[in-house]
């Protein structure tokens, strides 16, 4: 692929981010040629093609926001927490397995699954006090609030290479986010067209902040944010019961409560920039963060090192290797059970949505459908340090 000296000046893939699939690469150039992106486009080990923008991608826009460069799951994030359990003391499978089936009883798992009776928060309140309309706030989102919703969410019982049992959870605001980013991009898509503003790719629609439309997805976009962070919350509240029901000595040491994508507002190379974070966690200097791996492999806590040609950022996972229909095409059954062994989980199911994938199981999520972590890990060295390795002994998929 041939770039101009201004592209190749405006895209910063460094060490930590080699053999980036084509698509990727398109979907950066168009970033690093957009009228509201300032500086260069950073992309992380994990990257792959999304919407608009790569996933594991982050930018600097200035007095603009790009509702596509956040995504649909608006605040999906990571919630992580330690316990002086020792992991021997789950070293039973059928144990864990009572464990697990509990966690499944109490907290909603899959798509479209939710609790029967609304959720009371007081989050829904103060953001209809202040909106003074219901616009984002559905009987849907009041069912939803504690869930952990389908595709690559989970929830897992995890042992530290100290030997010491943690928990964590991957969710984000459900069908909150996704609709806010619907919203607000076919919003973007009409300014930009009115306004002639020439655009590398109509997915890229902005909204200037100066602007009522861009001030109000700001606002809704925080609350979803609001509303994901209180999800993860909910359901390791939810997580931590349980495992005290069975392990009744447990004591929980620390937690972390993470975000991997959202905007905000923050200071980098001397100037105020709206970051956008898509499928990326911050890595501020001494910051803590939550890199996942895939449900058979190692997840990692982290310390930011603070890089700032990254933006002070990084992976937020392994990142896929195979695209879903390819994994549930190409990968067998007897693979992803070996890959599997030792860890309690449900096996494959048929795939919910068919088009090409009909007939098939669904192996979208089996650990060889991602990157292997540990080189992940290895090639963004200069963004992080690992801190806790982590391995799985039980996994909720949703």
């Amino acid at each position: 692929m041939k770039w101009s000296k201004e592209e190749e000046g405006a895209l910063a893939i460094f060490s930590w981010c080699e053999n980036v699939e084509a698509g990727a690469l398109i979907q950066a150039k168009n970033l690093a040629r957009h009228p509201a992106v300032a500086r260069h486009v950073a992309l992380m080990p994990d990257c792959h093609v999304g919407y608009g923008m790569p996933i594991g991608g982050v930018i600097a826009v200035k007095d603009a926001v790009i509702p596509s460069a956040v995504g649909v799951d608006i605040g999906c994030g990571m919630v992580a927490v330690e316990t002086d359990v020792p992991a021997e003391r789950l070293a039973d499978m059928r144990f864990r397995r009572e464990i697990q089936q509990k966690v499944k009883e109490r907290i909603p798992v899959g798509e479209g699954v939710r609790h029967k009776m609304k959720q009371e928060w007081e989050g829904f309140e103060a953001y209809l006090d202040k909106k003074g309309e219901e616009t984002f706030v559905s009987t849907l989102d009041r069912h939803n609030l504690g869930t952990l919703g389908g595709g690559n969410h989970f929830i897992e019982i995890q042992s530290s290479d100290a030997g010491k049992v943690w928990m964590m959870i991957h969710s984000g605001s459900r069908n909150l986010g996704k609709r806010v980013e619907e919203y607000y991009h076919a919003k973007a898509a009409k300014l930009n067209e009115m306004f002639h503003a020439p655009l590398p790719d109509p997915d890229l629609a902005f909204l200037p902040i100066a602007t009522e439309e861009g001030h109000n997805y700001l606002r809704d976009m925080n609350f979803a944010l609001r509303y994901a962070m209180e999800n993860r919350r909910r359901m390791m509240n939810v997580l931590k019961e349980t495992l005290a029901e069975f392990v009744p000595e447990t004591q929980f040491l620390r937690e972390v409560n993470i975000h991997h994508n959202y905007a905000a507002f923050e200071e980098h190379f001397g100037e105020t920039y709206c970051i956008h974070r898509k499928g990326a966690t911050s890595a501020k200097l001494d910051e803590i963060g939550i890199i996942p791996g895939s449900m058979g492999t190692a997840s990692y806590i982290v310390r930011g090192l603070g890089n700032p040609q990254s933006f002070m950022s990084c992976s937020h996972g392994a990142g896929r290797r195979l695209s879903r229909l390819a994994a549930c095409t190409n990968l067998t059954v007897e693979e992803c059970d070996e890959a599997m062994q030792g860890i309690v989980c449900e096996r494959w199911h048929p795939v919910r949505k068919y088009g090409r994938a009909k007939n098939l199981l669904d192996l979208s999520e089996a650990p060889q459908a991602y990157k292997p972590i540990d080189e992940v890990i290895a090639a963004e060295a200069d963004l992080v340090e690992p801190l806790v390795r982590l391995t799985p002994l039980a996994v909720l998929k949703g």
